[in-house]
């Protein structure tokens, strides 16, 4: 079992950067595939990355490929997601979640375990 909890979430202007942080606890942590999501107020959850365990794969949706990446460091429990180009459409709660399946898992019910999320909000 893992429990996940977001970082950095906030206010930015459009064109700005953001990076968002999630850490885990627990020795499991490298073990996981993570990946983030995010939910806009009145949309469902989308698939926004997703990583390897080791880190040397990633996954993008192609709302955010060539703006966003995704990173980790298992030393420290912790997957970044560094935001670049933001547009106010990026306007969201965003959660960091954790499968053993795969690393191009992009449904919500294939993830076992979610932080509570972050609200990221880009406008001017």
């Amino acid at each position: 079992q893992v429990q996940l909890v977001e970082f950095g979430g906030g206010l930015v202007q459009p064109g700005g950067s953001l990076r968002l942080s999630c850490v885990g606890s627990g020795r499991t942590f490298s073990t996981y595939f993570m990946g983030w999501f995010r939910q806009a107020p009145g949309k469902e959850r989308e698939f926004v990355a997703a990583i390897t365990r080791s880190g040397g794969l990633t996954y993008y949706a192609d709302s955010v490929k060539g703006r966003f990446t995704i990173s980790r460091d298992n030393a420290k429990n912790t997957v970044y997601l560094q935001m670049n180009s933001l547009k106010p459409e990026d306007t969201a709660v965003y959660y960091c979640a954790a499968n053993r399946q795969s690393y191009t898992a992009t449904i919500e019910s294939q993830y076992d375990y979610w932080g509570q999320g972050t609200q990221v909000t880009v406008s001017s």
